[in-house]
């Protein structure tokens, strides 16, 4: 490798580089600007920041190792701080004093990240880690970092390919008793240190246990499967991960433990010996033989998991969510750009003209009575706003919006069930939240046949057939009897009380007025502005744009609202900096920049560095902003056709001032309130960020 992966400007020894991890990374990640390693500091932090989202990277034993794959970053690169004092970066036994922050290409090839593999790994290593925290000067840490990437590497328990000890061989032969095996697959998502950390983590306690283990590490430097006999004759398998596993179904039939990846790191003794223990035990949950590749979001219980059965639900939910946000967002512009290109009456007529006519075939000018198109002169019958190709692309666009949003409830449903029953769970899913399209129970149907269908496919998959039967269960069987369960349920039991509930809160907001609607209003701006994009944020969205799809004013106003409260922190944020800059760092102050456009742009997680760094200030008066906004969006009747796009998207509001002042006026009253609490401080001056700037040569 031509340039090496860290450089002596790079690394900060017994530094105070601020209170909290995001002023850390900031500070790191201004390093690797200044060395020219990276060309996007805003970028690069959002990406590291977006990682920290995701999982803590804090590890036991007051070490962490924040990470990335960023554009911003030209080539791998690693920055290393020695912090003094301490800070808090996620891990249960306090705060970290080595920070390790990884930076990769996000389109870098293999052998660098296997580089960042080889240095993660190594942190498990009490040797590694002593020499770091005894390291004199920026020469000796680097000179020990780079001792541990140039050495020849050593066979390990945890390669992911058989050892010499495998099934089979001599050695295992001629043992007096032969070891307990074990395999494992480690992953997480960015697939550059925790991976390897745990791998290597459980790799030592094996060795000290005796136990024959082998690992299968599923990261960006690739993975290279284990040989199917090491499987086929391991007593238990160890899923260490938080992104699911590929091809889970190799491991079918095994007794099996499952953890997020960072128990493998921080107790993998106890990992082991659960696993032990599941071997031994014929009542031990197993990999079921229909499992599918997994995808990080399900939510299924195991034994050996310390995850609620509230927090699966949620996170089932949020996935189902997840899948369905791309439907909704693109449904949503195109109709929004139907009503650009045609008017808002297109909506009345817009499967006639988008079948009846074509490129050939133009549209005149078109009148319409009660949804239909009708001869000129008809009574009580009125024209289209515009005619001629305008017209049919407009009626074309929206006919192609409302096909996407017409899978919203289905996938949402059928995610949902995905997230709680991996891939089994998907068909029955489906096919309820179909049901509920069809009968009217809409997201609310949604929401219960995609939790019933996930519970129910769940509890099939513990079935214990006849090997003859079992191959026709994932394909046949639990598809078949989980939708016809699912679709006797809709029809016989649920649809219409469904319908009926979801047909009474239609009402219930077409008939708030005054102060009622004003109040809702206010709901939905704090949920939007509570967790920036999180979960309460989230579930706001989805009832908002859940309403879309029925033909309600009072729904478009929610959608409104919605939007305009989640676009107040980004810009109320970006307007403190401007205003009263000594407040906030120059890191923050850049970041101020950046957050105009994220806000503009309906993007409410561009407030996020801000909220990290200074939660108890921030939060509650982005709070109050968003309140504001949303009570205001009520009062003026605003209603927004489209579902995303910010201000980028006002030829589908209306009134177009109405949201805007509604805008103007949460912003300016979230940035007020920040700038009061920030001044109200005891020590009004930011956390200097001066040590983060390369020490002159």
């Amino acid at each position: 490798m031509n340039q090496p992966i860290i450089e002596t400007a790079a690394v900060r020894l017994d530094a105070d580089l601020g209170g909290t991890k995001q002023e850390v990374i900031m500070a790191l990640a201004r390093t690797l600007v200044d060395a020219g390693r990276a060309d996007d500091h805003d970028a690069l932090v959002r990406d590291l920041m977006a990682r920290e989202d995701k999982a803590a990277t804090g590890m036991k034993g007051g070490i962490a190792i924040p990470h990335c794959k960023s554009e911003a970053v030209s080539a791998p690169s690693l920055a290393f701080a020695r912090l003094d004092p301490p800070v808090d970066f996620g891990a249960k036994d306090g705060p970290a004093d080595l920070v390790l922050m990884i930076g990769a290409p996000a389109g870098g090839g293999k052998e660098h990240l296997k580089l960042l593999a080889t240095l993660a790994r190594n942190l498990v290593r009490s040797e590694f880690v002593d020499s770091l925290r005894s390291a004199a000067t920026p020469d000796e840490a680097v000179a020990v970092i780079e001792g541990v990437l140039t050495a020849e590497p050593k066979t390990s328990a945890a390669s992911s390919s058989p050892s010499s000890s495998s099934p089979g061989s001599p050695a295992a032969a001629s043992s007096a008793a032969a070891p307990a095996r074990v395999v494992a697959v480690t992953a997480c998502p960015t697939g550059i240190a925790h991976t390897y950390m745990a791998a290597d983590s459980l790799a030592q306690a094996a060795e000290a246990r005796g136990v024959e283990l082998h690992v299968e590490t599923q990261g960006s430097a690739g993975a290279t499967p284990l040989d199917p006999a090491v499987i086929e004759a391991a007593d238990a398998v160890v899923f260490a991960t938080d992104v699911g596993v590929r091809d889970r179904g190799r491991f079918a039939g095994k007794p099996v433990v499952e953890y997020g990846v960072k128990k493998a790191i921080d107790a993998p003794d106890q990992v082991l010996d659960e696993a032990l223990a599941a071997a031994r035990d014929p009542q031990a949950r197993r990999v079921s033989a229909e499992a599918g590749s997994g995808s990080g979001s399900s939510g299924s219980a195991s034994s050996g998991s310390d995850e609620h059965w509230a927090r699966g639900l949620q996170r089932a939910v949020m996935t189902g969510v997840s899948y369905m946000i791309p439907f909704v967002a693109a449904g949503g512009l195109l109709l929004a750009l139907g009503f650009l290109f045609a008017g808002y009456d297109v909506a009345f007529v817009w499967e006639e003209l988008a079948t009846g006519y074509s490129l050939t075939e133009l549209p005149g000018e078109v009148w319409y009575l009660d949804g239909e198109i009708v001869s000129a002169g008809t009574a009580g019958a009125e024209a289209l706003t515009h005619a001629g190709l305008r017209l049919y692309i407009g009626a074309v666009l929206f006919a192609i919006g409302q096909a996407a949003m017409g899978f919203m409830i289905a996938v949402l449903s059928g995610y949902i069930a995905y997230g709680l029953a991996d891939r089994p769970g998907i068909a029955p899913g489906f096919v309820g939240g179909a049901l509920s399209a069809t009968l009217g129970a809409g997201f609310i149907g949604a929401l219960v046949t995609g939790i019933l269908a996930g519970y129910l496919v769940r509890w099939m998959t513990t079935w214990k057939t006849p090997r003859w039967l079992a191959g026709l269960m994932p394909v046949v069987l639990i598809p078949l009897i989980g939708s016809l369960a699912i679709g006797l349920l809709m029809f016989l039991l649920l649809g219409r009380p469904l319908a009926a509930l979801t047909e009474s809160m239609e009402s219930w907001l077409s008939g708030m007025t005054g102060s009622s609607v004003i109040l809702l209003g206010v709901i939905l701006g704090l949920m939007m502005c509570f967790d920036l994009g999180g979960p309460v944020n989230k579930a706001a969205y989805t009832f908002a744009t859940a309403g879309l799809v029925a033909d309600n004013p009072a729904t478009l106003r929610i959608m409104a609202a919605v939007m305009a409260a989640g676009m107040v922190p980004p810009l109320a944020m970006g307007l403190a900096t401007v205003v009263r800059k000594r407040l906030f760092s120059p890191v923050e102050q850049e970041n101020g920049r950046a957050a105009f456009l994220l806000g503009a742009s309906f993007i409410s997680e561009g407030a996020i560095p801000f909220a990290a760094a200074d939660p108890l200030r921030v939060i509650p008066s982005m709070m109050a902003g968003g309140a504001v906004t949303g009570a205001l969006i009520m009062a003026f009747s605003v209603e927004s056709y489209a579902p995303h796009g910010g201000l980028f998207v006002v030829f589908a509001i209306n009134p177009v001032w109405g949201y805007l002042l509604a805008i103007l006026a949460g912003t300016l009253v979230a940035c007020a309130a920040v700038v009061a609490a920030k001044t109200a401080r005891r020590d009004p001056t930011p956390t200097p960020v001066a040590s983060a700037q390369p020490v002159a040569a």
